[in-house]
């Protein structure tokens, strides 16, 4: 190559050179800015990581350590002195308290507990589903036939987490309501439902038997 070629290369390389630091002198703060951002949102992240576990744990130690006490009364005291950090955790100590209520004979005072989770919009919706079915298996002495009635039927709707459960405390609402012929009919569904659980259909074939009813005609579907 020429001398004049080289001349004209370095030349072309030095004005390659001075934009590239004109840009850096003049967008290189977006750069630095963008690096601090990473850096910084890493560093939130595993502290708000570390900081929900803290808590997490501090919860689970609180719950554990109300339980620890001998009678129903003391953990239901204990249970109202952990503070929740959240709906959630909100959920959870009116579920173990409402438990416990119902250990001590207090069952007004447990299902009003489980009310309160099914009605809080704020909670998730399987706490509101698992404190209402709750609520209505230990409510027969606060609540009527037919409330109860209501209550099971919308959690035994198809997709629904509990649907099997409710229909099983159906059958008992038929059985209580003197309807042996809507229990039979209920029973022998449960048997055949291809969602029903080894345990689930056991139960429902001894009480199909306890009622009169017979199994020779049902088809078990597999889970």
């Amino acid at each position: 190559m020429s001398n004049p070629d080289s001349f004209i290369d370095e030349v072309t390389e030095e004005v390659r050179r001075d934009r590239l630091f004109a840009m850096m002198k003049r967008y290189g703060w977006i750069a630095v800015l963008l690096v601090v951002l990473i850096v910084g949102g890493t560093a939130w992240r595993e502290y708000a990581q570390a900081r929900d576990a803290s808590r997490a744990q501090a919860f689970g130690d609180a719950i554990l350590g109300a339980l620890d006490a001998e009678a129903p009364e003391a953990r239901i005291a204990a249970l109202s002195q952990v503070e929740a950090t959240d709906p959630g955790a909100e959920a959870i100590l009116k579920l173990l308290s409402a438990a416990e209520q119902g250990s001590a004979g207090d069952d007004a005072a447990a299902v009003a507990q489980l009310q309160a989770v099914a009605n809080s919009a704020e909670v998730p919706q399987i706490y509101r589903q698992i404190a209402s079915y709750k609520a209505l298996t230990r409510g027969a002495g606060t609540l009527s036939l037919d409330d109860r009635r209501a209550g099971l039927q919308a959690l035994a709707v198809p997709g629904q987490p509990l649907r099997l459960l409710a229909e099983e405390q159906l059958v008992l609402v038929d059985i209580e309501a003197g309807d042996k012929e809507a229990a039979l009919a209920r029973l022998k569904d449960i048997v055949q439902d291809s969602e029903a659980t080894s345990g689930l259909r056991r139960r429902a074939s001894q009480l199909i038997v306890a009622l009169g009813g017979s199994l020779d005609d049902l088809t078990v579907q597999d889970s």
